[in-house]
C-alpha cells in the first residue's frame, strides 16, 4: 500500500495541477471503480465527449472516480465561533475530504433562524468557492423549541433553504413538530430531527449500559432516541410530510425506520462515520475526544447500523463534523462539549467499515455519500451519474492508498478527532466542483 505524504493539508500552495482551465482531462480513471480505466473530458463544467489537447491533465493512474460527496450535516460555526471553524476552513476540509456540497447546521451564534443569517452563510460559501455551502435553517426561534422560526422567509430567501433542523436540540414538543412538518410540506422542504427525548437524558454522559455503570457516568438510554423517531414517523405519516432523522445510533432506531418505511412513511435517515466504527468501550480513558451526541453505543449497535446502511434502511452517511476549541475538549468529561471532526476522515471510515467488509462496493459508496444525500436535500446538480452532459462535481479516490490521521494537519481550525494515529484506507486525490479542481494531492488548489 502507498503511504501518503504527511505534510499538513491546510498548507495552501500554488500547484501546477490546480490551475483553472476551460477544459480538464482526467486520464486513466475508473468510474465507480468498474471496468478498465478511461479518459474523461470535462468542458465548461460538464462531462463532455472527445478529447482536447489543450486541456489541463490529471493523471488518474486507475483511481476510482465517484460523484462528489454531499454532507447533510456539517457544523461550520460561522457566525459566532470562528475560533473553532469558519466557512473558509470548513470548506477547505470538505474539499480535501472529497465533498462538493455541505449543509451548514443552524446552531450558530446568532442562530440561523432568519433570512439574514442564512443568506450570510450562503454568501460566504459562494465567496470561498471551494464547495457549495447550503445553510440549514432552524426549526424554532433560537433553537428553543417554543415557537416556529421563519421557515417560509428562509425558504424564499436568496439562500433557498430546503432543510430545517434544530440539531443539538430536539424539537421535543409534538405539536410544534407537527406544525413544522406541515409547513415544510408546503415549502417542499424536509425537517431534520435531532432525536433525543430531553426528559430521558437529563445529566446523561454516556450510553446507558455496562460501561457507563462501571465508569460512574450517567446513562443515556437508547429509548431517548428511539421514542422520538417513532413519534415523528407517526406524525410525518399522518401529515404526509418529509422527515429526516439525524445521526442514527441504535439498533432500535434502525428497526423503527424499517417499520416506518414499510408503511410508506416519507422518512430518510443518516448515520455518522464514527457510529459505524467506534463503541463505548473507548470511554474507559475518560478522554473527552470520544464524547459525542448521540453517544457512542455498543458493538451490537455498530453492527446493526452497518447492515442498515447496506440494505438502505439508513439512507446515507453524514459527518456531523463538529469542531471544538481546545478548552472545550481538554477538560473533565462532564464539562466537555460533545462532537468530533469528520469531513476529512469520512471516506476512510466508510471504506474501512463498509467496503473492506464487503457490505458496499464503490457504487454503494456513491449511493450513501453522494446520490442519496443529494436526493434528500433536493439538489439537482449533485450526486448525478458520471455521464456525458452531467455536471462535473466529482471526486477521484486512490483505493490502494493508506494514511495516518493527524488532527493537527487537518484544514479545520480545531483538531478534535477520535481517530488520531489511526491508519485509514483510501485517499482523495482530487475534488472537482463544476469542472474546477478544488483540491489535489492532499492540498487546496489555487
Amino acid at each position: 500500500m502507498r503511504e501518503l505524504a504527511t505534510e499538513p493539508s491546510n498548507t495552501v500552495k500554488p500547484l501546477q495541477e490546480a490551475k483553472v482551465k476551460k477544459s480538464l482531462l482526467l486520464k486513466a480513471v475508473r468510474p465507480y471503480g468498474e471496468g478498465e480505466p478511461i479518459d474523461l473530458l470535462i468542458r465548461d463544467g460538464v462531462i463532455a465527449e472527445g478529447t482536447d489537447s489543450e486541456a489541463e491533465v490529471i493523471e488518474g493512474n486507475g483511481a476510482v472516480l465517484l460523484p462528489g460527496f454531499v454532507d447533510l450535516h456539517t457544523h461550520l460555526r460561522e457566525p459566532g465561533r470562528e475560533d473553532t471553524e469558519t466557512i473558509e476552513t470548513g470548506s477547505k476540509a470538505a474539499a480535501l475530504g472529497g465533498y462538493t456540497a455541505v449543509f451548514a447546521m443552524a446552531n450558530t451564534d446568532p442562530v440561523a433562524d432568519n433570512a439574514v443569517i442564512v443568506e450570510h452563510v450562503a454568501r460566504r460559501g459562494q465567496e470561498v468557492g471551494l464547495v457549495d455551502v447550503h445553510p440549514v435553517g432552524a426549526v424554532t426561534v433560537g433553537l428553543k423549541g417554543e415557537k416556529l422560526a421563519e421557515l417560509g422567509t428562509m425558504a424564499k430567501s436568496k439562500a433557498n433553504v430546503r432543510v430545517f433542523s434544530d440539531d443539538g436540540h430536539c424539537v421535543h414538543d409534538p405539536l410544534i413538530m407537527r406544525r413544522a412538518l406541515e409547513y415544510s410540506k408546503s415549502l417542499g422542504a424536509v425537517i431534520a430531527q435531532h432525536a433525543e427525548e430531553p426528559r430521558l437524558t437529563v445529566g446523561a454522559q454516556a450510553h446507558e449500559g455496562e460501561n457507563a455503570s462501571r465508569l460512574g457516568l450517567q446513562g443515556w438510554p437508547a429509548a431517548a432516541e428511539e421514542s422520538i423517531v417513532a413519534r415523528d414517523c407517526i406524525l410525518a405519516k399522518q401529515v404526509d410530510a418529509r422527515l429526516h432523522v439525524c445521526h442514527v445510533s441504535t439498533t432500535g432506531t434502525a428497526d423503527v425506520l424499517k417499520w416506518a418505511k414499510a408503511r410508506g412513511t416519507r422518512v430518510s435517515a443518516e448515520v455518522t462515520p464514527h457510529h459505524l466504527i467506534l463503541t463505548d468501550d473507548r470511554l474507559s480513558t475518560y478522554d473527552p475526544v470520544n464524547k459525542v451526541n448521540p453517544p457512542l453505543r455498543t458493538q451490537a449497535d455498530v453492527d446493526a447500523l452497518r447492515q442498515a446502511l447496506a440494505d438502505g434502511t439508513i439512507d446515507c452517511v453524514a459527518t456531523d463534523h463538529a469542531p471544538h476549541a481546545v478548552q472545550d475538549k481538554d477538560c473533565e468529561w462532564s464539562a466537555a462539549r460533545p462532537g468530533m471532526l469528520g469531513l476529512q476522515t469520512a471516506l476512510g471510515i466508510v471504506v474501512e467499515t463498509m467496503v473492506k467488509t464487503g457490505l458496499l462496493d464503490w457504487r454503494g459508496v456513491a449511493r450513501v455519500m453522494s446520490e442519496k444525500p443529494a436526493e434528500i436535500a433536493g439538489l439537482t446538480d449533485q450526486g448525478r451519474p458520471i455521464a456525458v452532459g452531467e455536471p462535473a462535481n466529482l471526486v477521484l479516490v486512490d483505493p490502494d492508498a493508506s494514511w495516518t490521521v493527524h488532527g493537527a494537519q487537518f484544514a479545520s481550525i480545531a483538531g478534535n478527532t477520535p481517530f488520531e494515529g489511526m491508519e485509514l484506507p483510501a485517499a482523495v486525490t482530487a475534488t472537482i466542483l463544476r469542472g474546477r479542481v478544488t483540491s489535489v494531492a492532499g492540498r487546496i488548489a489555487e
